[in-house]
């Protein structure tokens, strides 16, 4: 009886396993993807602009910056 037990207890805990792997996993993957978005537009858009002497550039980076921030935060906490 305690091996039933223990048996549908591990069975359990590996299915909230790999659920939280896969939660995790799809996190990162965005996170990944938004990191390499950021770094596209910081270099095809903010560096040319900055390069010309535009404060306007600047502060577009810095809006982009925020959005990433809020991004990391709500997944940070779950949504």
């Amino acid at each position: 009886m305690t091996t039933e037990n223990d048996t549908a207890r591990k069975s359990r805990f590996e299915r909230i396993g790999k659920k939280l792997d896969e939660e995790i996993g799809g996190a990162t993957r965005k996170l990944d993807a938004e990191s390499d978005r950021m770094i596209n537009y910081l270099n095809d858009e903010v560096v040319p602009a900055i390069r010309q002497g535009s404060s306007r550039a600047l502060r577009t980076a810095a809006e982009q910056l925020t959005r990433l921030a809020e991004f990391m935060e709500r997944n940070r906490r779950g949504k």
